[in-house]
């Protein structure tokens, strides 16, 4: 219909509303479990979720909104200390030598879920400082797996059904928008050509 223009016989939504038909029909429709088509809230509470909608606790007790990295890839990456793929901290301490003035952001994310992490943060702090000389973000012990996961882990289980952490070393890579880009398996190192490929396209943009 073109804008402007009434159609002969036309309800007028004003006549409804002054009338209280329409409000009646809202109600029903929400007793259905139907929404009128009215313009969606434009406000915090619904907008898309994606990586930016979350925040972490560092190791040492402050806070990193991953918003912060709007624009730039983010390897997000579940580690822990006493993992037979452990030294693949050393990789990923590679990366972000490698790619961090490019833009790339690498975090990890210890985790005591496989039973395989130090007893606190500072133990975990001291361990990767010695042992690989970690200077990429480390958050706090978080869990990654179950209903207890951290909230950004439990969104990237709805977004991508069955790539979730199945052991230490699980990696989701965000796109500069927000969104999931790739997830590689704890088998797939670091450095691995698909990793590579995969951060190079998005600093490429």
């Amino acid at each position: 219909m073109v804008a402007g223009r009434r159609r002969r016989g036309a309800i007028n939504r004003r006549e409804l509303l002054g009338s209280g038909i329409l409000a009646g029909f809202g109600l029903l429709a929400a007793a259905r479990g139907s929404v009128l088509a009215e313009p969606a809230s434009s406000g915090p509470a619904m907008s898309r979720r994606n990586a930016h909608s979350f925040s972490f606790e560092t190791i040492n007790g402050d806070r990193l909104d991953l918003q912060r990295f709007r624009g730039r890839p983010i390897l997000v990456v579940n580690t822990a200390s006493r993992c037979g793929f452990t030294a693949q901290y050393e990789g990923l301490q590679n990366l972000h030598a490698r790619y961090r003035d490019a833009g790339l952001v690498v975090i990890g994310v210890p985790s005591n879920d496989f039973r395989q992490e130090l007893a606190s943060n500072a133990d975990v702090a001291a361990f990767c400082e010695a042992r690989f000389g970690i200077d990429f973000p480390l958050t706090a012990i978080s869990p990654v797996t179950g209903a207890e996961a951290h909230p950004f882990y439990r969104w990237a289980r709805e977004a991508r059904p069955g790539e979730t952490p199945r052991w230490n070393f699980h990696k989701y890579l965000i796109a500069p928008d927000g969104d999931i880009e790739a997830v590689f398996a704890t088998t797939t190192v670091p450095e691995h050509p698909h990793v590579i490929t995969a951060i190079e396209a998005l600093l490429r943009g």
